[in-house]
C-alpha cells in the first residue's frame, strides 16, 4: 500500500510507482494531509465526491482546503481554500469543471476547478447542509438541511422551490432518482414521498413498513435504474422497496456484529443495465460490507476495527471506492482487486458426486441469511418473523424450472416462445438476452490477467494469413485469439479458431471481455467434442451430422456417397465458420438467436437443414469440385438474392418516398396558402391592434400629464399650507418668546429697583457719616482755632482784618468750586441714568453695576476734593453740600420717574410689534 502526504504542496503526483493493490485490502493509495508548522498536525478530510466520468474525485478537509485527484492522470491539485469546513460536495454538474461545496456558514458555493474562481454564491439555509443531490442532466440540484430542502437552477443559480416542514417532523434526505425526473423525500417519521420535478406533483407515497421489522430510516440508496430503494437505520435489518410497485419486497438481516447502519450505496456494474445487485453497507464498527441483494451473499468488505471508515463514495463506473477514514485520511480502493477472488472462473468440469436424500429434508428447512463469513450457511427459521430472505429449494427433482430461470429476471421458456413468434430477438435487447442465456461471468480480473500476457506467438503474423482492412478489428481479433491461446494451449494450434471467432469479434469489437466470454462459452458448450480427434476434424460430430442427414434425406446422402463427397466437404466448412460465410448479418444473428436458445445439438441440425435446403443444386453436381463451387455459389446466390431484394425494396421505398414527397408538397402548398391568408388576417388584426394601442398610449399619456399637473398643484397647495403653518408656528413661538422676555424684564426691573434703593440708602448713610465726621472735625478745628485766636488776640487789628478778608475770599472761592463740582457730578449722573435706561432691556444688571460703581467713584471723588482744602475751607464746603442735598434728592426722584416712563413706552412699542403679525395672519 502506497501512502501520499499532500503537505503544503498545491499539486503533484498521487503515487510515484504503479499501484498494485493487494487482494486482501484492495487499497490503491492512502492520502493524508499534514502541516509542517511548529506543531505539526493532520488535517482531517471530511467529504469526497466523484465526477461523472468516475476517474476524477474531489475532497475537502476541515480547514476548507479542496483538492481534485485525477486517478487516470495521476495528479492532484489544490483548487480552492474556503477557510471553513465543508459539509457536502457535488462534482457531477453539467459543466464538468465546476463543483458545489456546502460550507459551515450554511451557504453553498460553486467554484471552477480550471480557473479556481468563484462562479456563484447561494444562500437560504438556516442550518448546516448535509446533502447535495444533482439531477441526471446536471441542471438542477437539491440541497438538504435538517429543517428544509431547496431546489436550485444551476444555470441561473436561483432558488426555484423550497420545502418547508413542521418542526416536529425533520428531514432525513431529499434526492433525485438516477436517470429520472423524480424527487424522493424521506422524513424522520419514516414517510417517503415521490414528487415530479417540474410540477412538484406527488406521484406516490410508500406504505409504512411492517411492525415486525419496523425501524427508523436513517440512510438510503437507489439503484441506477431507479427501481429499488434500500433503507436502513439503527438496526441490522435492510429494507428493499420496489418503487414501481410501491411495496416492500425484501428484508435482509445483516450479521449480528452490525447494530446500526451509517451509510448505504450500490456498486455499479457496466453490464447490469442499471439494476445494481451489490449493495455496500457501512455499519457502526467502521466496516463496509458488500452484499448481493439477490443471493444475500457477503462478497467482500473494506475497513477494519482499527482503521474504521467514516464515509464512503463509489465511482459511477464502479472501478474505485473512495473512503474517508476515522483518522482523517483518504483511502482509494480498487474494486477489481477486491472482487478478484469472487470472479475466479469455476473449474472446467463439474460432476455430481452425491445426491441429497429425498425424504429427510423439506422445502422449509433451509433459510438463507447473511453471515460474517464469505459463504452462506443454512440456519433454522423462526415462524412469524420476516427477518431473513427465505430461499426455497425443490428437492424432489424438479430441476427444469431452475434451468429455465435465468439471471436478470429472464425466463428461458418465455424467451423461446418470443423467438418462435417473431423469429428473432429485438435488436435493442439482443446482446442483453445473449448474456443472460449464456450466463457470462464477466470476470474482469481473469480477462485482464490474460490480456496482460500480451500477444501469443501463434498469432503474431495473423495479418498475413487474414488480411483485414480495419486495423482496430484486426487488433481486437488478435487480442481475443491470444487470450484464448493463453487460457488453453490447444487453441494456439487450432487452425479454424480465427474463422470461428471472427464474426463474434466483429459483433463485440467494442467490448472485448464479452467477446472473449461468448467465444469461450461457445467452444465449451457447443464445440466441446470437436477436439477428440485433434488436430483432425471432429469425426464424431461429422458422423452425427451424416446420421441425421441419412434419416431425413437418404437420397442426398447417397448422392454424396456416390460421388465420394464426405461430411468434411459439405458439413465441416459450415461448422468451422459458424455459417458466417454463407449467411448475411441479419440471417446470422437470427440463426444464433435460435442456437443460443436451444440445445447444443441445434447447431448440428442447422448444418443438415442447410444442406437439405440446397439439395437441388447439389443433386446436379457430379464432380467433387462442383460441390465446393455449389457451396460458394449458394452463398453468392443468397447474397445476390439479398442484394436484389434489398434493391427492389429500396426502389419501392424510393417510389413511396416520391409519392409521399408529392403529397407533402401539395399539403405544404395548401398550408402555405392558408398561412398566407392567416398571415394577411393577422397583419390586419395587428394593424388594428397597433392603432388601438397607439390610441390607448396617447390617452394614457394625456392622462399621465393630467395626473402630473394635478400632482404638481397638490404639491404646491401642500407647500403653501406647510409654509403658512410654519409661519403661524413661528409667530406663536415669537409671541411666547416676547412674553417670556417681558416677564424677565419685569423681574429684572424689580430686582434693579430693589438694588437701587439699597444702594441709595447705603450712599446716603455713607454721606451722612462723612458729614458727621467732617462736622466733628470742623468743630474741633473751630475749637482749636478759637483757642489760637484767643491766644493771638494780642496781635494787631490790621492783621486780623486782613486775615478775615482773605478767609472770606477763600470761602467764596471754595463755595464756587464746590458748586461747580456738584453740578458736574449731577450732569454725569443724569447722563449715566439715561444710558442705563436705554440699555436696560439688554443687560440691566451690568448697567446697574456700572452705574453704582460710577456713583461710588463720584461719591468718593467728592470728599477727596474737599479734603484738599485746608481746615477752614472744609467747614464751609461741608455746609454747602448739606444745603445741596435736598436739591439732589428731588432731582433724583424726577430722574427715576423719567426712566420709568421711558421703559413703559419701550414696552408698549414691543407689544405693538408682536401684535402686528397676528393681524396680518388673520
Amino acid at each position: 500500500m502506497q501512502s501520499t502526504d499532500l503537505g503544503n504542496k498545491e499539486s503533484g503526483k498521487i503515487w510515484h510507482r504503479k499501484p498494485s493493490p493487494a487482494t486482501r485490502d484492495g487499497i490503491i493509495v492512502n492520502i493524508i494531509h499534514s502541516t509542517s508548522d511548529y506543531h505539526p498536525k493532520v488535517l482531517r478530510f471530511l467529504n469526497v465526491a466523484f465526477d461523472g466520468s468516475g476517474d476524477c474525485l474531489i475532497a475537502g478537509d476541515h480547514q476548507g482546503n479542496i483538492y481534485v485527484f485525477d486517478l487516470h492522470g495521476n495528479r492532484f491539485n489544490l483548487v480552492q481554500r474556503t477557510a471553513q469546513a465543508c459539509t457536502a460536495l457535488a462534482f457531477n454538474l453539467r459543466r464538468k469543471s465546476e463543483f458545489l461545496v456546502a460550507l459551515a456558514d450554511y451557504s453553498i458555493k460553486c467554484f471552477d476547478t480550471v480557473t479556481k474562481e468563484l462562479v456563484s454564491w447561494m444562500r437560504g439555509h438556516e442550518s448546516s447542509v448535509f446533502s447535495i443531490s444533482v439531477h441526471a442532466s446536471g441542471r438542477y440540484a437539491i440541497t438538504t438541511s435538517s429543517d428544509t430542502a431547496q431546489l436550485w437552477d444551476l444555470d441561473t443559480f436561483q432558488r426555484k422551490r423550497k420545502l418547508n416542514i413542521r418542526q416536529s417532523v425533520g428531514i432525513q434526505k431529499v434526492f433525485f432518482l438516477p436517470l429520472s425526473n423524480t424527487i424522493i423525500s424521506c422524513f424522520k417519521d419514516n414517510s417517503i414521498f415521490a414528487w415530479e420535478c417540474d410540477t412538484l406533483f406527488c406521484k406516490y407515497q410508500l406504505p409504512a413498513p411492517p411492525e415486525s421489522s419496523s425501524i427508523l430510516y436513517k440512510v438510503f440508496a437507489v439503484t441506477r435504474d431507479g427501481r429499488i430503494l434500500a433503507a436502513g437505520g439503527k438496526s441490522n435489518h435492510l429494507h428493499l422497496w420496489c418503487l414501481e410497485a410501491t411495496q416492500l419486497f425484501r428484508i435482509i438481516q445483516m450479521p449480528t456484529k452490525v447494530r446500526a447502519i451509517r451509510h448505504l450505496e450500490f456498486l455499479p456494474d457496466s453490464f447490469d443495465a442499471g439494476s445494481n445487485q451489490v449493495l455496500g453497507v457501512l455499519s457502526q464498527d467502521g466496516i463496509m460490507r458488500f452484499v448481493n441483494i439477490q443471493t444475500c451473499k457477503l462478497l467482500f468488505e473494506i475497513g477494519s476495527l482499527d482503521e474504521g471508515i467514516s464515509s464512503s463514495v463509489i465511482s459511477p463506473h464502479g472501478r474505485y471506492i473512495a473512503s474517508v477514514m476515522e483518522n482523517g485520511s483518504l483511502n482509494i480502493y480498487s474494486v477489481q482487486a477486491l472482487t478478484h477472488e469472487i470472479n475466479k472462473p469455476p473449474p472446467p468440469l463439474v460432476k455430481v458426486i452425491e445426491d441429497l436424500p429425498k425424504n429427510k429434508l423439506s422445502s422449509s428447512d433451509l433459510k438463507m441469511k447473511i453471515t460474517s463469513g464469505r459463504v452462506q450457511q443454512p440456519a433454522k427459521s423462526r415462524e412469524g418473523k420476516i427477518q431473513t430472505r427465505i430461499l426455497k429449494q425443490d428437492l424432489m427433482g424438479n430441476f427444469e424450472n431452475k434451468e429455465n430461470e435465468l439471471s436478470d429476471g429472464l425466463n428461458k421458456k418465455r424467451l423461446q416462445i418470443l423467438l418462435k413468434g417473431y423469429g428473432e430477438y429485438p435488436t435493442k435487447y439482443r446482446m442483453f438476452i445473449w448474456r443472460s442465456l449464456l450466463q457470462l461471468p464477466e470476470n474482469h480480473t481473469a480477462f485482464s490477467s490474460l490480456i496482460d500476457k500480451g500477444t501469443h506467438v501463434a498469432f503474431l503474423n495473423l495479418q498475413k494469413k487474414y488480411p483485414i482492412k480495419s486495423r482496430k478489428l484486426l487488433r481486437v481479433l488478435q487480442r481475443t485469439l491470444s487470450a484464448l491461446a493463453h487460457w488453453s494451449a490447444i487453441f494456439s494450434d487450432t487452425p479454424y479458431l480465427p474463422l470461428l471467432a471472427f464474426p463474434f469479434v466483429k459483433l463485440f469489437q467494442n467490448n472485448q471481455l464479452i467477446c472473449f466470454e461468448v467465444v469461450a462459452t461457445l467452444i465449451i458448450n457447443w464445440c466441446q467434442y470437436w477436439f477428440e480427434y485433434f488436430p483432425n476434424p471432429p469425426i464424431n460430430i461429422l458422423s452425427m451430422i451424416e446420421n441425421v442427414l441419412a434419416f431425413h434425406d437418404k437420397e442426398l446422402l447417397q448422392h454424396f456417397i456416390d460421388h465420394d463427397v464426405t461430411s468434411q466437404l459439405y458439413a465441416w466448412p459450415l461448422l468451422e465458420t459458424v455459417f458466417s460465410e454463407v449467411l448475411t448479418r441479419e440471417e446470422w444473428l437470427k440463426l444464433f438467436d435460435n442456437i443460443f436458445s436451444n440445445h447444443p445439438s441445434f447447431l448440428l441440425m442447422t448444418v443438415v437443414a442447410y444442406n437439405i435446403c440446397s439439395r437441388s443444386p447439389l443433386l446436379h453436381c457430379t464432380l467433387k469440385d462442383d460441390f465446393e463451387t455449389v457451396e460458394d455459389m449458394q452463398a453468392e446466390v443468397d447474397q445476390q438474392r439479398v442484394k436484389d431484394e434489398a434493391w427492389y425494396q429500396k426502389q419501392e421505398l424510393l417510389r413511396k418516398a416520391e409519392e409521399t414527397r408529392r403529397e407533402m408538397l401539395l399539403q405544404e402548398e395548401e398550408k402555405i396558402v392558408e398561412q398566407r391568408q392567416r398571415l394577411a388576417a393577422v397583419k390586419r388584426e395587428l394593424k388594428i391592434k397597433e392603432i388601438q394601442l397607439q390610441d390607448a398610449a396617447r390617452r394614457r399619456f394625456l392622462k399621465l400629464q393630467q395626473d402630473q399637473r394635478e400632482m404638481e398643484l397638490q404639491r404646491l397647495d401642500d407647500e403653501i399650507e406647510r409654509k403658512v403653518q410654519m409661519r403661524d408656528r413661528e409667530i406663536a413661538s415669537t409671541a411666547k418668546d416676547l412674553e417670556m422676555r417681558h416677564l424677565e424684564l419685569e423681574t429684572q426691573k424689580r430686582l434693579y429697583e430693589k438694588n437701587l434703593t439699597k444702594n441709595q440708602e447705603a450712599v446716603a448713610k455713607a454721606i451722612q457719616e462723612d458729614a458727621d465726621a467732617y462736622r466733628r472735625k470742623v468743630d474741633l478745628e473751630d475749637h482749636m482755632f478759637h483757642k489760637v485766636i484767643e491766644a493771638d488776640q494780642t496781635q494787631s487789628r490790621e492783621t486780623q482784618k486782613w486775615k478775615e478778608a482773605e478767609e472770606k475770599d477763600f470761602h467764596l472761592k471754595s463755595e464756587k468750586k464746590a458748586s461747580a463740582l456738584s453740578d458736574a457730578s449731577r450732569k454725569w449722573f443724569l447722563k449715566q441714568e439715561m444710558s442705563a435706561a436705554l440699555e436696560h432691556a439688554e443687560n440691566p444688571f451690568i448697567q446697574e453695576a456700572r452705574r453704582l460703581q460710577n456713583e461710588q467713584v463720584a461719591s468718593s471723588c467728592f470728599p477727596r476734593t474737599s479734603r484738599l482744602n485746608d481746615i477752614s475751607e472744609m467747614g464751609s464746603s461741608a455746609q454747602i453740600s448739606l444745603n445741596r442735598k435736598t436739591e439732589w434728592d428731588g432731582m433724583e426722584q424726577n430722574l427715576i420717574k423719567k426712566v420709568r416712563n421711558l421703559r413703559q413706552r419701550l414696552t408698549a412699542q414691543a407689544r405693538n410689534r408682536c401684535q402686528t403679525p397676528h393681524l396680518l395672519a388673520t
